[in-house]
């Protein structure tokens, strides 16, 4: 990896503060590399300030700390809403949608910073590795990426946590004042993951202290909370909470996600437990908590059958799982994944109007909804008013469809009876 003698090269580091990307930062020093750590806050508990503090003893030539919590939610969470992205049928994406903003952040600092490469903290069995490189390549190509935990000089000399402990007891790198959790952690203002550790093994029951963001269902408050939530694009433009004597209303995008949080997190709304397919093309358990993306992502489903075309909805679902595997796979600066937000986005232009919510004991009920733009004919679908309507039509409608029935099950007699 050294450079021609006298070759300065700058890399900028995905620093987290926590033991890894510490020794990770002082190994790439002796490698020779100047280092720029760079932090972005997408909205996880973090001291930054002491995470520069750390950085800058050990030797990093300079800290880059980006507030990225509004573009995250405004250009990366609302898509995944209008989409109703879920991979798997299950997980709503939160680590994913992150990445890509995260990307957008280093790719931007190493062009400040003039630094021919980027480096990361990702293991080499999981799916970040993946989602950051095809990021950093895709808006930066000329990049080297180093991935430490690829490299044979890197993981053959740290097998484990115990050997990375000892570097940085050689090294004076601080190490954690609190023990380590059992599991792996990744948080944002959209989600928390929990895997590795106790995790592995699928039977494991989950414990009640690893959850953060959520309240036990069972310890939940036994007053359900009212909500309305107005899209507009399908996008939420106001939340109000109907169950407080002064009426709370946040129409900021950023407020309104993190409320939403506040309200989903204290009712226990959004835990799931499951097994996932890698991309890598292994099978991962993970414990996921999702507060406020889970309330959105029920009303918006609800606003847009509302409003939506029936033929139009079925192509856009269809989108909407292409895009839910873009994401997870890391191509969200794909041609593809350019393309599909697009097409997502043209057919949210009609999904406007207000939900009303029941948010009880983790689960989220849609108690009604309104909309300026519905296709909701009451007097076509009424039982007591005719409308403009005839029924008689539909004996031919039926008679139609029932043509190839007919004729599949004539042949059916056919070849069961020659």
């Amino acid at each position: 990896m050294p450079g021609p003698a006298g070759d300065v090269r700058t890399v900028v580091l995905a620093y987290s503060g926590g033991l890894d990307t510490s020794c990770i930062l002082v190994w790439l020093k002796e490698q020779g590399f100047q280092v720029v750590a760079f932090m972005s806050n997408v909205g996880q508990e973090e001291d930054f300030e002491a995470a520069r503090e750390k950085a800058l003893k050990l030797g990093a030539k300079k800290v880059v700390i980006l507030d990225q919590r509004r573009e995250f939610v405004e250009d990366f969470i609302f898509p995944g809403i209008q989409a109703n992205a879920v991979y798997e049928s299950r997980y709503l994406l939160g680590t994913a949608f992150a990445r890509p903003c995260i990307v957008k952040g280093l790719v931007q600092t190493a062009k400040e910073e003039g630094a021919q490469y980027i480096s990361h903290g990702a293991t080499g069995k999981g799916n970040d590795q993946i989602r950051f490189e095809l990021g950093c390549y895709a808006l930066y190509p000329q990049v080297q990426m180093i991935s430490p935990w690829r490299l044979p000089e890197f993981f053959n000399r740290f097998k484990g946590r115990v050997d990375l402990f000892e570097y940085a007891k050689t090294h004076d790198i601080p190490l954690p004042v609190t023990p380590k959790a059992p599991w792996s952690m990744d948080a944002n203002l959209m989600h928390i993951s929990y895997e590795s550790g106790i995790l592995e093994n699928p039977k494991t029951e989950a414990p009640d202290d690893l959850y953060k963001m959520t309240t036990d269902p069972r310890e939940a408050p036994d007053e359900p909370e009212r909500l309305e939530i107005e899209f507009r694009g399908g996008v939420p433009v106001r939340v109000k909470n109907l169950s407080c004597k002064e009426a709370t209303e946040k129409t900021d995008a950023l407020d309104i996600y993190l409320y939403l949080n506040e309200i989903a997190g204290k009712h226990g709304v959004g835990r799931i437990d499951i097994v996932e397919n890698r991309f890598i093309g292994m099978k991962s358990r993970g414990v996921y908590e999702t507060p406020g993306g889970y309330i959105l992502m029920q009303a918006h489903m609800d606003i847009e059958l509302f409003t939506l075309d029936r033929e139009l909805r079925k192509i856009k679902e269809k989108l909407a799982v292409d895009f839910s595997e873009q994401v997870y796979k890391g191509f969200w600066y794909s041609p593809e994944c350019e393309f599909t937000r697009t097409c997502i986005a043209r057919s949210q232009e009609h999904v406007a109007g207000t939900v009303y919510l029941r948010i009880y004991k983790g689960s989220v009920y849609v108690m009604g909804r309104e909309s300026p733009l519905s296709l909701y004919n009451a007097d076509l679908v009424s039982m007591d008013v005719q409308g403009d309507y005839d029924p008689v039509d539909a004996a031919g409608f039926i008679k139609l469809n029932a043509l190839r029935l007919k004729e599949y099950h004539r042949l059916r007699e056919l070849t069961e009876n020659p």
